[in-house]
């Protein structure tokens, strides 16, 4: 979901969360993840980056200002890319 201030994913039944501040977000782009990335949560030291995944291999990379990656599974990745690119530009035409 994404609202004027950030980027809000739910994990499972919402137990996981995590936000992403859109005025933090550097950028956005659809990526295939490795088959060996697996399932789940994730946390990989190489390339360093966070990943949330349920299934597939489709996914949008994220990078912050602070260096840190993530990637998010979606069925959807096109769609989502797009969202995200509209609205942190969007953020940055406010200020």
């Amino acid at each position: 979901m994404i609202d004027e201030n950030c980027l809000r994913i739910k994990f499972g039944y919402g137990i996981f969360w995590k936000r992403f501040p859109l005025n933090e977000i550097v950028s956005a782009r659809t990526v295939k993840n490795h088959w060996y990335y697996g399932w789940g949560i994730r946390l990989w030291l190489w390339p360093k980056m966070l990943i949330f995944n349920v299934s597939g291999l489709d996914a949008v990379e994220i990078k912050m200002k602070n260096g840190k990656i993530y990637r998010i599974g979606t069925d959807e990745p096109k769609q989502l890319e797009r969202a995200i690119l509209q609205a942190i530009k969007l953020k940055i035409v406010e200020f």
